[in-house]
């Protein structure tokens, strides 16, 4: 019964000073932050994209794809900017399955969060670095933020941590947009509720310390789909779904309305292979309404280097762990058709 102390885990300070950010990364971070501060605030027209696998298992691999998409962003950057996903934790609130590499740096051996968060920390750098990409990365732990802070420049929060008071409260410090989604009931008010408290100034403990926030007028709305009684998945893409998100959204006192559309999750129901067609029924829609075409301005995908998802001992590189995703090869085919409809 109780507790059973492991190792004490290191303080951000002394995680960031082991594995610091470079100069020459922090100063194209910073760059890459202005383009994608500039989408919210329509003074650019590109549309963005968060994609990546589901989960990141290994360094490299996440760094090879990363290193594709870089390529691949040369090829689409006057009309799409792209923000790969790096998932450094995923939910598994059963105990079952792999916990993200912030609890095992490597899937096949007993969690280490101490060896975990030097791994995620070098790995978000390695990608940095290689690809000149900074990255996505979902709060799962509003705890570990501190770990990583200085290398994102998008955060996601989970349907299932959406209605949790400190992930809105850490959201309202940050610096980066902060992605809201609607919870797993699909409640559009709880999502639209979040992102208000995201965009306001607190005091709450952070960090081990009294702290006040500016509020964060990025927080935004990400849809993706919701899960009936049942356990049936209903998607919340299709046009009609997305102008009443709107009408709600633009009722609201928030800064800078946008919308992203999660491809994937209940909105494909779990089928990975649906999210190009999913992608351009969204795009189809934003050509048929101008008022959605100005709020919906970005999509979130799952992709990695190999397509579907494998179990755990199967050893495939670059195949998904978690959830299935796209691979390569549709990834790449799908971005380029995305870039000829925006």
């Amino acid at each position: 019964m109780g507790f059973e102390y492991l190792r004490e885990i290191p303080g951000p300070e002394e995680i960031r000073d082991e594995i610091p950010l470079p100069l020459h990364l922090k100063r194209m971070k910073e760059e890459r932050d202005r383009e994608i501060r500039a989408i919210f605030q329509r003074r650019s027209d590109r549309f963005f994209l968060v994609i990546g696998p589901c989960s990141a298992d290994n360094e490299d691999a996440v760094c090879e794809y990363v290193s594709r998409l870089a390529r691949l962003q040369d090829e689409v950057k006057d009309r799409i900017l792209v923000i790969p996903r790096i998932y450094t934790n995923k939910p598994r609130t059963t105990g079952q399955g792999y916990k993200g590499m912030v609890h095992q740096p490597d899937p096949h051996k007993q969690p280490n969060i101490v060896e975990g968060l030097r791994a995620i920390r070098h790995m978000h750098i390695r990608a940095l670095s290689e690809s000149g990409l900074p990255a996505a990365d979902e709060m799962l732990y509003p705890g570990n933020l501190p770990y990583l802070e200085d290398l994102l420049s998008y955060v996601a929060v989970g349907a299932r941590s959406v209605e949790n008071q400190q992930h809105r409260l850490t959201i309202s410090g940050m610096a980066v947009p902060a992605g809201m989604k609607n919870p797993t009931s699909g409640d559009i008010s709880v999502m639209l509720n979040s992102v208000y408290a995201g965009q306001q100034s607190h005091v709450f403990i952070y960090n081990g310390w009294e702290v006040k926030t500016s509020g964060n007028p990025l927080t935004h709305a990400i849809l993706r789909g919701a899960v009936d009684i049942s356990g049936r998945n209903i998607p919340n893409y299709h046009y009609e779904n997305l102008l009443a998100v709107v009408r709600e959204y633009t009722s609201r006192p928030l800064a800078h309305p946008l919308i992203v559309v999660d491809t994937n999750h209940s909105n494909s129901d779990k089928n990975y292979r649906e999210q190009p067609r999913i992608g351009m029924e969204v795009m189809q829609s934003r050509r048929h309404s101008p008022l959605l075409s100005d709020l919906i301005r970005g999509l979130m995908v799952e992709s990695y280097l190999v397509e579907g998802a494998q179990k755990l001992d199967e050893n495939t590189y670059g195949k998904s762990i978690t959830d299935a995703c796209l691979g390569w090869k549709e990834t790449a085919a799908f971005v380029r058709r995305l870039a000829e409809e925006v």
